[in-house]
């Protein structure tokens, strides 16, 4: 071999190890294999949403009219309290408070987490449901699902500062990078827009083939929507774009979508079937189920410990089947929240 077809094999032996090396390093992780595990009893009552304050590693379930708190670094310790009408959404704030949405008088009330003790009634717009909280504003976001409103709270005044008129049928917000406000819309199988900082309403994104979309989540990193429909799918959506980019086959009766940003990872809990979908956000092509793990029915909404990737579902066992259009009784006395760890 002449030195010149010497040098070309080294450099092209050096080119082809380098692009292996890349795809190698570029190649996302393998998706952790998660297990539902123990179970956690509280007392009875409905639930609907729940969330993790990571900073103090407390669970908090809405749960019928209180508030079930669960103290995840001290042994699982629980305590409930608030008396409120139809609790929906409950979302930690700075400084040890809580928000909760009262649907049924509709109002959201602010609690102290030390003492359980409430310390505002807000009055927002008809049947308030889902709720975030932005750190950049101190600013609360209230969805109304009968109303067709959101409601803009100032947490340090707690006061309404803006309300902007979407159309009834609102069920889970989020908000992405510019004051991009998406929220999913129960009734018309759509997501709603709005600048947050203007107030300014954008227009809706068709979701065709998603039937009864509730939970929303969003992948701040490729700003993409995951939103868990009624119908057994979930429906990816470019932000950016305002475009339905694909439907994904999930399970039945969903009620949460949730990011775990961190492992890159999203979850859709699907409480008629009783399962867990597990979807991979950076999978070739766009987000795919990687996994579904077996949980329990009536598991429809859940919460997830960034720290360790843990979910947390509340739910309980039921008597019989429910009729059309309703959901099953629950069993007196078997309320618990399912953990479901990643190994």
């Amino acid at each position: 071999m002449t030195i010149l077809a010497t040098r070309l094999m080294l450099a092209l032996t050096a080119t082809v190890s380098a692009a292996v090396a890349a795809t190698v390093a570029g190649a996302a992780a393998p998706a952790p294999t998660y297990v539902a595990g123990r179970q956690i009893a509280g007392p009875d009552g409905g639930w609907d949403y729940a969330k993790v304050d990571p900073d103090t590693r407390k669970l908090y379930v809405a749960h019928g009219d209180v508030v079930t708190e669960i103290d995840l670094a001290n042994g699982d310790a629980v305590r409930s309290f608030g008396a409120i009408a139809k609790a929906h959404a409950v979302v930690p704030l700075p400084g040890g408070m809580l928000l909760v949405t009262s649907a049924h008088d509709n109002t959201v009330r602010l609690f102290d987490t030390k003492s359980g003790r409430e310390t505002a009634k807000i009055a927002v717009g008809d049947d308030p449901d889902a709720a975030f909280y932005d750190a950049a504003t101190g600013h609360a976001v209230v969805m109304n699902a009968k109303g067709g409103t959101v409601s803009v709270i100032d947490v340090a005044t707690r006061k309404v500062v803006r309300t902007i008129t979407l159309k009834p049928g609102l069920e889970y917000g989020v908000l992405a990078r510019g004051g991009r406000l998406f929220v999913n819309n129960e009734d018309a199988n759509e997501i709603e827009t709005a600048n947050l900082t203007t107030g300014a309403v954008g227009p809706a994104i068709a979701l065709t083939g998603c039937q009864g979309p509730t939970g929303l989540a969003l992948d701040d990193k490729t700003d993409r929507l995951i939103s868990a429909c009624a119908n057994g799918k979930a429906a990816v959506v470019d932000a950016k774009a305002h475009r339905l980019v694909s439907l994904l086959t999930i399970g039945a009766g969903p009620d949460a979508a949730i990011v775990d940003a961190d492992r890159r990872l999203a979850f859709i809990p699907c409480g008629k079937d009783g399962v867990l979908d597990v979807i991979a956000l950076d999978a070739p092509g766009g987000p795919k189920i990687v996994a579904t793990v077996k949980t329990e029915p009536g598991a429809r909404t859940g919460a997830l410990d960034p720290r360790d990737g843990s979910l947390y579902l509340p739910t309980a066992r039921f008597s019989a089947p429910a009729t059309a259009g309703a959901r099953p009784a629950a069993l007196p006395g078997t309320f618990h929240v399912l953990v479901v760890n990643p190994h």
